[in-house]
């Protein structure tokens, strides 16, 4: 893994900026930079520390999600490079995960998705992946794609405490201005 030296952490945005709004451009071929990029994302992902990095939240608009939800320090990484990922079956079977965000820090909520998806997208190597996940895994890429198409978790509450939760990273993003 020599590679490894060569990996930049790049700043992660923070709500709200209108970059986390937008929808993703899909990634029409791979290239060098952008697996560069992805492990660029993987390195910032594992330092913030978080499980889950969607492109835009580093203000890049590409499709691109990475993910590793092994939290137990002894566990080996299960890092996982998306692009264009998309799912395509879900269960009727709910799960409610208490979900954050890198790009809405130390903010939590309950957040109901289905229990389980089928997602398909291409890995680092540009070959078609399809795979079943579920439980924090299924939630956690779930919570990745809604980024690639504009949609935070908070759009899931209700307006009273999306407004106060936004409300607390504006008076976050001045205080950072600030320092």
């Amino acid at each position: 893994m020599s590679y490894m030296q060569h990996m930049t952490i790049k700043p992660i945005l923070i709500h709200p900026d209108p970059r986390l709004k937008k929808v993703a451009d899909a990634v029409p071929d791979l290239s060098d930079d952008l697996r560069t990029l992805a492990d660029d994302m993987l390195e910032t992902m594992y330092d913030a520390p978080g499980i889950g990095l969607a492109a835009p939240q580093i203000g890049i608009l590409k499709r691109l999600i990475v993910l590793d939800c092994v939290r137990d320090e002894d566990e080996p990484r299960q890092p996982l490079i998306m692009f264009n990922p998309e799912v395509i079956q879900s269960s009727d079977e709910l799960n409610v995960y208490e979900e954050g965000c890198l790009s809405i820090p130390d903010q939590f909520a309950e957040v109901t998705r289905p229990k389980e998806v089928r997602v398909q997208w291409l890995d680092r190597d540009g070959n078609l992946q399809e795979r079943d996940f579920d439980g924090l895994w299924a939630t956690c890429v779930q919570h990745e794609i809604d980024h690639l198409n504009g949609k935070l978790f908070i759009d899931y509450l209700k307006p009273l405490k999306r407004q106060m939760i936004t409300r607390k990273m504006q008076k976050l993003k001045r205080e950072l201005a600030r320092s």
